[in-house]
């Protein structure tokens, strides 16, 4: 099935405008990768649309206080540590994502440059990799190609399919499909509602 822009503002909360410039891209992906029910989509772009801020965000924020640094990544920060690397966006990913992910130390600057990308976050050099291997684009060495519309959404939609969300959205198990996607269930009631709001809009 393929959605409206009235659709996809209803299923992430977005603008008429990035409904406009997102529409296609979206379909794609969703062609795809076999998001084509109404239950799968409307899960595919709840999700979507939080990660995202309703299509308005395709590059991971970290520009963080030292509060927000000490409740966010409270393994990686005490007090003193926070203070000094607050509101310096690529200090903090160089440390937080340092040494996972397929990352190398905080001194290669892997954290920055492989930060959350599209509209799920792509996020660390290894998933940056078997991402650009599944869509046909060297992300490794153009990261940057993320932040297009085209490969944002096609991303997702690798994202998505990888980790079984399919079933998963079939199955009605939405905290799943969260935990999925963001790893806990931030945001959850939000996703929630915006799918709600999805299947009444695409059934």
């Amino acid at each position: 099935m393929t959605m409206t822009a009235t659709q996809l503002q209803a299923a992430t909360g977005c603008s008429p405008q990035s409904a406009g410039l997102w529409l296609e891209a979206i379909n794609a992906a969703c062609e795809q990768y076999q998001i084509n029910t109404p239950y799968r989509m409307a899960a595919f772009l709840g999700q979507v649309g939080v990660e995202s801020d309703a299509l308005t965000a395709v590059v991971e924020n970290l520009n963080y206080s030292a509060a927000g640094l000490l409740s966010t990544f409270p393994t990686h920060f005490d007090a003193d540590l926070a203070a000094s690397y607050a509101r310096q966006p690529v200090k903090i990913a160089n440390r937080v994502y340092a040494s996972r992910m397929g990352n190398g130390d905080e001194a290669s600057g892997d954290g920055w440059v492989f930060r959350g990308r599209g509209l799920i976050q792509i996020t660390g050099r290894a998933n940056y990799t078997s991402c650009g291997e599944a869509i046909g684009m060297d992300l490794v060495n153009a990261p940057q190609l993320l932040e297009i519309p085209s490969a944002a959404a096609m991303s997702a939609g690798w994202y998505w399919f990888a980790h079984g969300c399919n079933a998963l959205a079939d199955a009605g198990k939405l905290q799943g499909v969260t935990r999925a996607i963001n790893g806990g269930l931030n945001g959850y009631a939000r996703r929630l509602a915006l799918y709600g709001a999805g299947v009444k809009a695409l059934a």
